[in-house]
């Protein structure tokens, strides 16, 4: 992971110490990552004074983040046009605008500072930016910039910034050598109090028994192509209307399909309305399924991204398929 240099430590100080208050707000959908991120942003205004309200256009379908949800609004705050000026938005774990969803207020025309890892991101014209694709989370990110700015976290954002980390790294299966100061710096989460069996357990614990049952249907409906090499899967309307949205687990299905004997990458389509579509995609090694994604709209890391897209099942696998025919 590259350091955060000082010049953007010096410019993020810039900008809390411009504004008198501010909008903090991640990806529609979050993950622990993006809601860890945002309290840990939130813990930095307000230990410097200042003023924020967390926003988040949901929905929180991920039962481990639901006791979070309190925290955000999907309204934001009334301002005056006098106070708008000394308002500024914290953006993170996103950077695209697109991606924040629908929020009831206007989060454009703001002085914005953007925080983000993810490989595809891009700052937006006008906005201040922190985007480092080698970071593995954003938490790590904000982790660090507390630590600059504030100083030595404590014990219960220790906690949710150790959550958001583990959500990103998979419990750190997703990192490689290159990332051991990655590893430091998650050690003195720990040592201010983290607790990584208890934070293991809050992230895999208690799913309902109907998402064991859709794995199997998710798992039933898989096909490999390109010589065994990708595995492409789907849930249909009918499948999420017999057993519900609640606390979905993606994760243990990409696990499942990539522990595969010769499957290098997995895509999850699930059809969300009549006539659109959400794409999960998840590689291991070289295969970078955030480019693949990008074709589609979407984006995200080298080894795990997503998007969503207008059409249907049957005609989205097909133009997948070709789209990765290309690189493997």
């Amino acid at each position: 992971m590259n350091t955060i240099t000082a010049e953007q430590i010096a410019s993020f100080k810039d900008f809390i110490d411009a504004n008198e208050f501010f909008y903090i707000i991640g990806h529609k959908e979050p993950d622990g990552d993006c809601i860890a991120s945002c309290l840990g942003l939130k813990a930095i205004v307000e230990a410097c004074g200042k003023r924020c309200q967390l926003l988040s256009a949901g929905p929180f379908k991920r039962i481990e983040i639901q006791q979070y949800q309190t925290l955000f609004s999907k309204e934001m705050e009334f301002l005056t046009e006098e106070e708008r000026k000394k308002t500024g938005l914290l953006i993170c774990d996103c950077s695209e605008f697109h991606r924040l969803g629908e929020i009831d207020g206007d989060v454009k025309n703001l002085a914005t500072f953007i925080v983000d890892h993810h490989k595809t991101a891009q700052c937006p014209e006008g906005a201040k930016c922190i985007v480092d694709p080698s970071a593995p989370a954003a938490s790590v990110l904000v982790q660090l910039l507390y630590e600059k700015c504030i100083g030595n976290v404590p014990t219960e954002l220790a906690k949710i910034l150790f959550f958001g980390i583990m959500t990103d790294t998979g419990f750190f299966k997703f990192l490689s050598p290159a990332d051991a100061d990655v590893i430091v710096a998650v050690s003195r989460l720990v040592e201010a109090g983290a607790d990584p069996r208890a934070t293991y357990d809050a992230i895999t614990s208690g799913k309902p028994y109907n998402t064991r049952k859709l794995l199997g249907v998710l798992l039933d409906h898989a096909k490999r192509y390109i010589d065994g090499k990708l595995v492409i899967t789907y849930e249909a309307m009918e499948d999420t209307k017999k057993y519900g949205q609640e606390g979905r687990d993606s994760d243990l299905l990409y696990s499942s399909m990539l522990s595969a004997k010769g499957v290098q990458a997995v895509v999850f389509v699930r059809q969300e309305t009549d006539s659109n579509c959400t794409i999960g995609l998840r590689s291991i090694g070289d295969i970078d399924v955030s480019a693949i994604a990008s074709k589609f709209g979407g984006g995200g890391h080298k080894n795990a991204s997503g998007a969503s897209v207008p059409g249907r099942i049957n005609t989205l696998i097909p133009t997948i398929l070709k789209e990765f025919a290309r690189v493997m």
